[in-house]
This record gives structure tokens, sequence and C-alpha cells, in this order.
């Protein structure tokens, strides 16, 4: 009982830890309209918004390897803590360069959330992981529901008071990591063959290198919603900001709601990478579709986006599942920093690439390119390798199927 009520308390706290990450790395984008008051550009913004994930992109294989060597509770609380510290830092911060390499140094430290994810690996058996990475995972969406409901009310006397509301945030899940995190205790794997194999890289086959490029590919709709969904809907459709900021938050709820529904549909029929594939294309079709309403000005192009902000983020938990399950419990920090980076580096592009291309030629055409990314995604996803591998280790017996350890193609 005491181990049960251990691992969904552990559970909840990562949950905290990521809804603190998410509100600070992607939730800048609702404090655009404030920046845009003290004078900037949107294309300064674009690139002021891009700073925590470069920062990230910065450290995360290093957080990786350090959750494969010292535990997630280290890691969580150090670097939770030091991103809280130095956003009450910013407070003090001069001009849009230093905010910026405050946000570079918080985005860094913070990184430590997005490298994580050993804990679900060792706690929860295969029917039940993709679920309890769901859950964790959802807190992403959750933390952007907050910042588009708190930051724009919170920046309504400028930018300082939502930057100290995000340091509490860190500092408390920083708070919540030491105390309760517990490392499990991975068992060992067995002597011979088979030990040598579970210390192989598993990147000699291309299984884990697809799942990267495709998750990669798919952050690029994500977070062209989540950056410009709120300038879309107050320059395009004349929506009040606050106005927007609170639909967009009820859209991110459903999104991380999304993400629970898609972990039980891939514990249902034991797959992560099908739903993984589906969605790819339902992302894609739709992204076609917001391009087509924007440029009819149609009052269509409002539910359509509310569709893709909760379709485009409910393949992330099932991505990090496959990710650790490939990876095994050796690997599985590193592999999850690799997958984090490579999503963050497209991440990091995406506002102000996204910023530059709507710009120039509006958003219904940004939109109709971006639609691209999605659809190659879904051709990248190894579900031919998946199903082999699960095939495999049903004709030996293997347990690892129903255990806390590696499933590899």
């Amino acid at each position: 009982m005491r181990s049960e009520r251990t691992r969904w308390l552990i559970l909840v706290v990562g949950m905290l830890a990521m809804i603190a990450g998410s509100t600070f790395q992607y939730g800048l984008a609702y404090l655009i309209p404030a920046f845009l008051d003290q004078g900037l550009s949107l294309e300064r913004i674009g690139f002021l918004v891009a700073c925590p994930t470069v920062g990230v992109m910065c450290t995360l294989i290093a957080w990786g390897a350090a959750a494969d060597r010292w535990g997630e509770r280290v890691v969580l609380s150090t670097g939770l803590g030091l991103a809280g510290l130095v956003l009450v830092a910013a407070q003090w911060a001069h001009g849009p360069t230093s905010l910026a390499v405050c946000f570079v140094v918080a985005g860094a430290a913070g990184g430590s959330v997005l490298a994580s994810g050993r804990l679900i690996l060792g706690w929860f058996a295969r029917h039940e992981r993709a679920l309890a990475m769901g859950l964790r995972q959802s807190a992403g969406p959750m933390g952007l529901a907050l910042a588009a409901a708190t930051l724009p009310a919170l920046a309504a006397g400028g930018t300082r008071t939502p930057l100290l509301f995000l340091a509490t945030l860190f500092l408390a899940a920083a708070t919540a990591a030491l105390v309760f995190v517990r490392d499990p205790d991975l068992e060992p794997p067995p002597a011979g063959p088979v030990q040598k194999s579970a210390a192989a890289s598993p990147y000699r086959s291309s299984g884990l290198w697809r799942i990267h490029a495709a998750s990669a590919l798919l952050v690029i709709p994500q977070f062209t919603i989540t950056t410009f969904a709120l300038v879309f809907l107050t320059d395009e459709r004349g929506w009040a900001p606050l106005a927007a900021g609170h639909l967009l938050a009820g859209a991110q709820v459903c999104g991380a709601l999304s993400r629970l529904g898609a972990g039980y549909w891939s514990d249902r029929i034991n797959s992560r990478l099908k739903p993984m594939r589906i969605i790819a294309v339902t992302t894609g079709v739709g992204m076609l579709a917001l391009a087509a309403a924007a440029a009819a000005s149609s009052s269509l192009a409002v539910p359509v986006l509310l569709f893709l902000a909760v379709v485009a983020v409910s393949s992330n938990g099932l991505s990090f599942t496959a990710v650790a399950e490939y990876a095994g419990s050796a690997w599985a920090g590193r592999a999850l920093g690799i997958q984090t980076t490579g999503q963050n580096v497209l991440t990091a592009a995406t506002p102000p690439m996204l910023a530059l291309a709507i710009g120039a030629v509006s958003f219904a055409p940004s939109f109709a390119a971006v639609a691209v990314f999605p659809l190659l995604a879904a051709m990248l996803v190894p579900v031919a390798a998946e199903r082999t591998a699960i095939a495999g280790q049903a004709d030996q017996g293997d347990p690892r199927a129903e255990t806390a350890q590696d499933i590899r193609p």
C-alpha cells in the first residue's frame, strides 16, 4: 500500500514540475501583448519567447545523463530550484538583452524536468505506463492553460509580476521534488548475454531515431498554435486579449485531457506508435483546414484552431513512453534528453520563423506550410517495428512486456 501511494504521489510531483516548466517555457507567448506595449517588435519578441527553449536545448542531454547516474530526485530539485532563483533575479533585468539572458539560463536549469521520465519507467508496468506518462505529460498543456488564464492579467502592470509568479512555481516544484520524490529500485539485468544486450546502445537500430524525428516534427504545428493563437484571435478575429486568453486556457485543459485519452487508448491496444501516426495525420489535415478557413476569413477558423489546440498536443505522452521503453532503464535518461533536445530545436525555431512568415505572407499560407510537417511525421513513425518487437516478446513469453523494463525493435 505504501508503494502504491508513493508512486502516485511521485506522479503528482512530476506533474507539478511539468506545469512549472511548461508555464515558463511556453507561456511567455501570453506576454506578447505586454512586450508589444513596451515597444518591442513582433520579430524581436519572437526571439525573446524562444530564449527559454534555447536554454533547455543546451542542457537536456546533460540532465538526462545526470538522471541516469544520480536519479531524478536530485536532478529535479536542483534544476527547478535554480530556475526559480534566476527568475527572481530577472526582476532587476534592464532591457531585452539582459532579460533574454535570464530566460536562457532559467530554461537551461528548468530543462531538468524535460529530461526526466525514468520514474514512470520504474514505477509503472507496461499495461498502465502510457496512461501514467499521459498524466505526466498532460501537465504541459495544463501549464499553458495556467499561463493563458493568469499571465495576461498579471501583465496588466508590466512583466515583473508574471515573472515573479513563474519563479514561485519553480521553487514550489523544486521543494516538492526534494521532499516527496523517491527513485525506484530498478532491477539489474540478468547476467550473461542478456546483460550485454541490455547495456548495448539502443541507437544501433533505426526505430528510436525515427521516433525522435517524428516527435520533433510534430512540435511544429503544436507550437505554431501555442505561440500564435492569441495573436491570430486578437489581430485577425478581433478578440480582446483577456477573452482570447481565457478561451485558449480552456483549450489547453482539453489538450491535457487529450493526452490522458491517448495514453488510455495506447494501453488498451498495446501500441504507442499506431495512435501517434493517426494523430499526426489528423493534425496535418487540421492545419490545412485552418489555412483554408483563415484564407476565406471564415468564422470556422476559431473552432478549427481550438480543435488543433487539443489534438496537436495529444501525442506527446505516447512518444515519451515509446522512447523510454525502447531505450530501457539504462539509457532512458539520455534517450529522453535526446528526444526533448530534438523537439526543442524545432520548438525554438518555430516562433521566430513563423513570425517572419506571417509578417511576409500572412497567417493562411503559413498555416498551410506547417501542415507538411505532421504529415511527414506520420510517414516516419515506425509502427511496423513496434508490432514486430511486441510479437517477438509474446512468442518468447518475455515478462518485460508487463514490467518496468525496455522494449526495443
